[in-house]
């Protein structure tokens, strides 16, 4: 296949010194953190760092985008030199979600998040204002973080889709209860891929592809339709089609990469509860963590801008519902901003997002920089 861009990309931030830290979390899985930093700016708000962070089957490329202006570069312009992308263990770079494991919300909470920033500080020092913008369940995990007392020092946080209470669709409902069964134990698979349209034909995960194909008659891309059956319930479900630019819809899937469906347990209890909770409560391994994050919540005081497009057909309410039980738990410390015609990706990959959606990002994290 040949690629118009290629696959795990940089060339799309403008004039930056781009530089990549590996680093281990706190359970020694290997992840990264990429920097990209313009020393010579001058800036609006100097000493201010901002960390990315992507959701599960994307990676720090949703920020990376050539085909139009990205958050990096639109961050970069607006006054913040220095600019950091997470990949966790949810990232599509990495081989974990290509392999049985058992791994949790939880683990990425516990693991991911500390050592992440103990990387970040190790560069910019421990008094830089450091703020966060956060997709999906890497909002989720992040939040998790934040709730635990995990993490510290953050200066404003940006959290879009979902952050500490989680709704979904009807649909997606059912696809939570009966996927993750479904894949391991009847298709004998650990993974769910948006790349099973190219695999060579008559293989299983081409099968799985073409038969999802049936139900999703809305454009001819094999990955856009599996990643509609992989999460949310729309067709598409992730977007809007019109929001994104053809080079974008094109490659799906680089943008969108395989899911451990065990991470989908740990969601569909979430859901079951109306809020973010713990998977294991109990197990020793995670007395760190509480078993309600949105009750710890209650101590929090970082501020934080939840977002979401209105017609988010993964996440569907969560964020608004999340700002009014933050209203109750914490007064004061979050804001709600809502996208008019957007849904739950395209927020931040939208061939538009820079004109309609970042500005009000920026705005937020302005209004506490220094």
């Amino acid at each position: 296949m040949q690629r118009r861009i290629p696959l795990f990309t940089g060339e799309g931030v403008r004039d930056a010194e781009v530089t990549v830290h590996p680093f281990a979390a706190g359970d020694g899985l290997g992840l990264t953190l990429t920097r990209y930093r313009r020393t010579s700016a001058a800036t609006a708000a100097p000493g201010d760092a901002v960390l990315l962070v992507h959701g599960l089957t994307t990676s720090s490329d949703m920020f990376v985008m050539p085909e139009h202006d990205d958050l990096t570069s639109h961050l970069l312009d607006h006054g913040y030199p220095d600019v950091w992308a997470l990949d966790s263990r949810m990232s599509n770079r990495f081989p974990y979600d290509m392999a049985s494991h058992r791994f949790t919300l939880d683990d990425v909470a516990l693991h991911d998040f500390p050592a992440a920033f103990a990387e970040i500080r190790a560069h910019i020092g421990p008094a830089a204002r450091l703020h966060v913008i956060a997709h999906c369940l890497g909002g989720v995990t992040f939040a998790m973080s934040l709730a635990a007392g995990l993490v510290g020092g953050v200066t404003s946080a940006v959290v879009n889709s979902s952050a500490l209470v989680l709704r979904v669709p009807r649909w997606s409902r059912c696809k939570l209860y009966a996927v993750p069964g479904l894949t391991e134990y009847v298709l004998g698979l650990p993974y769910l891929n948006p790349a099973w349209p190219q695999d060579a034909p008559f293989t299983r995960g081409r099968m799985i592809a073409r038969l999802v194909s049936l139900f999703h008659p809305e454009c001819r891309a094999g990955p856009c339709h599996m990643v509609s059956a992989m999460w949310g319930s729309g067709r598409p479900a992730l977007y809007e089609h019109a929001h994104l630019s053809p080079v974008t819809h094109e490659r799906v899937a680089d943008l969108f990469g395989a899911t451990g469906v065990h991470y989908y347990r740990h969601i569909r209890a979430m859901v079951r509860a109306g809020r973010v909770v713990k998977y294991r409560p109990g197990d020793p391994a995670y007395r760190d963590l509480p078993d309600d994050y949105l009750e710890a919540a209650a101590g929090l005081t970082t501020p934080l801008l939840l977002t979401s497009g209105d017609r988010n057909r993964v996440m569907a309410d969560s964020n608004p519902a999340c700002h009014r039980e933050l209203s109750a738990r914490a007064p004061g410390i979050s804001r709600l901003r809502i996208f008019p015609g957007y849904g739950h990706q395209d927020v931040f990959m939208g061939k538009d997002s820079a004109r309609d959606v970042f500005p009000h990002l920026t705005a937020f994290l302005d209004a506490h920089a220094g």
